[in-house]
């Protein structure tokens, strides 16, 4: 039945998933591996809008369907709140790119795990980011990119943190469907992911060696 839910993000069919992502709690799955399967089908959204047979309305409809479905399974999540001494995360979308449905997720995986998260939002000049580091004081910078035209601002954002002296002390992980090794060497970001959960382990392995 996992497949079942990633089609039904995939599609766009709301009351599909809602249904299934309902069965799937009753039935014993965890939050995390319900969020998962979401990932997976709000990964193929993003491809179908990359490509140009989905479009602004349609991803708009799947973050709608993405809301529903943390509503339903937030009291699932384990309970540690957002820690007030837990590690600070400065995370947003790239300038160029509205896509944040990847980006919440990996918000909400954070949260729920005691992460600090600042979130920035869409459509994020690299200057804005810059901002953020200094006035939060955040060792770790998530950048999330959909589209591949806007993996050049991800470059002129780490090319600005070493501008300004700030590369050494901070931590760079990209995420988002195009994003692969190529990506990280190119726009010089310490670490990439495109799999949430994945990106949760990443994170928790930095917030480690930053402590």
């Amino acid at each position: 039945m996992s497949d079942d839910l990633i089609s039904a993000m995939a599609n766009l069919e709301e009351d599909k998933a809602i249904s299934i992502v309902r069965e799937k709690i009753l039935s014993g799955e965890t939050a995390f591996q319900i969020v998962e399967q979401c990932r997976k089908g709000v990964e193929i959204v993003g491809k179908r809008y990359s490509e140009g047979s989905y479009y602004l309305s349609d991803l708009i409809m799947s973050e709608a369907i993405l809301k529903e479905v943390m509503d339903i399974i937030e009291p699932h999540f384990p309970q540690n709140g957002t820690d007030s001494n837990g590690t600070k995360v400065i995370i947003g979308t790239i300038e160029g790119d509205i896509h944040d449905l990847g980006k919440n997720i990996v918000i909400y995986l954070l949260r729920s795990s005691g992460y600090q998260v600042y979130d920035l939002g869409v459509d994020v000049p690299p200057e804005k980011f810059i901002e953020a580091i200094k006035e939060t004081g955040a060792k770790i910078v998530g950048v999330c990119v959909l589209l591949t035209f806007c993996i050049g601002y991800v470059k002129k954002l780490v090319d600005l943190l070493e501008e300004t002296g700030l590369k050494d002390e901070v931590t760079v992980v990209v995420g988002g469907y195009p994003v692969d090794k190529l990506v990280k060497e190119y726009t010089g970001a310490d670490y990439v992911s495109n799999d949430g959960v994945k990106a949760l382990d990443m994170f928790g392995s930095i917030s480690k060696e930053i402590s």
